[in-house]
């Protein structure tokens, strides 16, 4: 009897200090749980799929950088608000890697090169040109044709350049209207940037030729996080300090200057990400890129064209798996040339886009915040495949939800002490035990 109560009081001892391992299914979306609340409005009397533009609040403010626990709710009359699948689509361009146009019959006929493209079977805007040469103005003569050999249709005349000797930019990118036409031919007509004929053109000048995605199909962003009339000037860069929180998604960089300046240019640029905690798995991110602009009349005297083509913004895919928040440095080097009148930074996301199945005389909410919920599973129907024009939902400013209660804070006495069970119970078994003893004691001394 001696030995049998001190070890149950072990165990339980034991079960009460160690945390049993749940296999409990994940947690149901709760409005109560769902720190975050905004409306979205529909027109009068919707029905069909409806979409909303997400913005950086939902992701700064979700549980996870995938925002598993998003949710949408809909009521209908004087129900309670019940869960509704939803999608979320990303703005992106299709097809996102650049395919190769083929290049044939490859000439040179009185300083004039001429080459035909076959280009991929979808529709293109944009052909960048591979070409072997530095220093440079160009024209390039573009038609097209549905057949190999066919009469072609002329699609424009593009300026092409190299201005790297001048400290500018280079440009190689005919920026066509939207085509499927499957063959282009090209007449390329080289020149110094002074207007005098360009020292021994080849047709190994011509390296190739890469077709990006349709500019029909580009991709949208929406900006996350600004600096506004804030660009300092530091050791010869214009610099900017921006911070954002954990989660949120950077995808591109763009700058905007004062509309009045009209000044040529070519700046490197510098970004680096620092998570505040400088955890040891969160190394400090780092991106380079350019922008640049030129503006040039043309010149009938030495036949060179005019230049009018700018690049304010470059891919900057940063932060985008920090869990905590992160300090952004934007450094403009300005080298020995005045400092660009930047009169705003902007950090942009993709478009994301949340659509889900509106009826008749319901309200809707988006619902997040809640650190228990996982992504969900649902029987998407008509969201399999989403309208070209879908309805318009507009999303609410974000409010905090009046009714939240935290999914693990307690409200009872005992829920807030949960050793107190075990420390009544090992006291009562303490209790009993020397009880137990006593008595067993005095039935030995009677024998």
């Amino acid at each position: 009897m001696k030995s049998s109560i001190p070890l149950l009081a072990a165990l339980l001892l034991q079960a009460g200090t160690f945390p049993s391992v749940s296999n409990a299914p994940a947690p149901l979306a709760d409005t109560q749980h769902l720190r975050y609340v905004r409306t979205l409005t529909l027109p009068h009397n919707a029905s069909g799929v409806a979409c909303a533009i997400l913005d950086a609040s939902v992701y700064a403010h979700a549980a996870s950088p995938s925002a598993d626990d998003l949710r949408v709710f809909q009521v209908l009359g004087h129900t309670k608000p019940q869960e509704i699948p939803f999608v979320v689509s990303y703005s992106e361009a299709q097809p996102t890697d650049a395919q190769t146009a083929t290049v044939r019959n490859l000439a040179l006929h009185n300083g004039v090169l001429s080459f035909d493209l076959d280009m991929p079977p979808r529709p293109y805007t944009e052909v960048d040109l591979d070409l072997a040469a530095h220093n440079f103005i160009a024209t390039a003569e573009i038609s097209g044709s549905a057949f190999d050999n066919a009469s072609s249709k002329p699609l424009g005349v593009f300026t092409l350049f190299d201005l790297a000797d001048r400290h500018l930019a280079r440009s190689t990118s005919l920026a066509l209207q939207e085509s499927t036409l499957p063959h282009l031919h090209i007449l390329l007509h080289l020149r110094t940037p002074d207007g005098k004929p360009f020292p021994h053109p080849d047709p190994s000048i011509i390296q190739g030729a890469t077709v990006p995605a349709s500019r029909e199909a580009q991709t949208l962003y929406t900006a996350v996080a600004s600096a506004y009339n804030t660009v300092t000037q530091q050791n010869a860069s214009s610099v900017a300090e921006l911070n954002i929180p954990a989660h949120l998604p950077v995808e591109r960089v763009q700058f905007i200057l004062d509309p009045t300046y009209k000044s040529d240019f070519l700046r490197n640029v510098a970004i680096t990400a620092d998570a505040d905690t400088h955890q040891p798995d969160q190394p400090q991110e780092a991106i380079a890129g350019q922008i640049w602009r030129v503006t040039r009349p043309a010149n009938a005297n030495t036949a060179t064209p005019a230049i009018s083509d700018a690049r304010l913004s470059f891919p900057a895919v940063i932060a985008s798996n920090l869990h905590d928040s992160a300090a952004i440095h934007i450094a403009v080097n300005n080298a020995d040339q005045p400092p660009l009148p930047i009169r705003a930074v902007q950090l942009q996301m993709r478009q994301r886009t949340l659509c889900f199945d509106a009826v008749p005389n319901a309200t809707y909410t988006l619902r997040y915040g809640d650190n228990d919920l996982r992504a969900t599973v649902y029987d998407l129907g008509d969201l399999t495949t989403l309208p070209a024009k879908p309805l318009i939902a507009t999303l609410g400013s974000e409010q905090l939800n009046t009714g939240y209660i935290e999914r693990h804070v307690a409200s009872t006495y005992d829920q807030r002490n949960p050793n107190l069970f075990w420390i009544a119970l090992l006291a009562a078994i303490a209790v009993l035990g020397s009880f137990v003893s006593r008595q067993a004691m005095r039935q030995g001394r009677r024998r």
